[in-house]
């Protein structure tokens, strides 16, 4: 599961069993993600709001479009959990395993891929892999791309998440399996 404890669902007790209850119900299942936050149920909610916020909140970016961001930060940051789970998510948008695999092996080869994509996907693995590599001529990029200033914020903001949450995930070992990235509510 992960390389330190983590507290099973049937074990929890109070406030950790009330909000394994939560995400439950809105998410379908308890993912191991959230699971290795279990010794800090502070931390495991507020990183289920922000999660919520970004992956599920108002924005103009599709949840498609959103989810394959997941994806190529989370490839660029070796992240096999997320890249795992996020492929799963932009799956059930896409229906195409070829395409989802290629998105997460190298984007830069889809035949499909648009410039506004393209420029988006740009964008996230420069901020992923040099941070401070970026500057503000990516933003215009971005702009001439078809982005909104909003947008823009928010592929940041999700860029910026799914790193977090890679070096989460990668630091403390937390496992995927077939079983654990099937079944949620997309």
């Amino acid at each position: 599961m992960a390389w330190i404890d983590t507290i099973d669902a049937a074990d929890a007790t109070g406030d950790l069993q009330e909000l394994y209850a939560e995400i439950v119900e809105s998410r379908g299942k308890l993912s191991n993600i959230l699971k290795v936050h279990s010794l800090h149920p502070a931390a495991m909610e507020d990183h289920m709001a922000l999660y919520e916020t970004l992956l599920f909140g108002r924005s103009k970016l599709r949840r498609a479009t959103r989810e394959a961001i997941a994806v190529v930060v989370s490839s660029a940051n070796a992240c096999t959990y997320c890249t795992r789970h996020h492929g799963e998510a932009l799956n059930a948008y896409w229906k195409d395993d070829t395409r989802v695999a290629q998105l997460a092996d190298d984007y830069t080869q889809l035949d499909d891929l648009d410039a506004k994509h393209r420029a988006a996907f740009d964008y996230a693995t420069t901020l992923t892999r040099s941070p401070n590599g970026t500057a503000e001529a990516d933003v215009e990029a971005l702009r001439e791309a078809g982005w909104s200033d909003r947008d823009i914020l928010d592929i940041t903001l999700i860029t910026a998440y799914f790193n977090f949450v890679n070096r989460i995930a990668n630091g403390l070992g937390v496992d995927v399996t077939e079983e654990e990235v099937t079944g949620y509510n997309y």
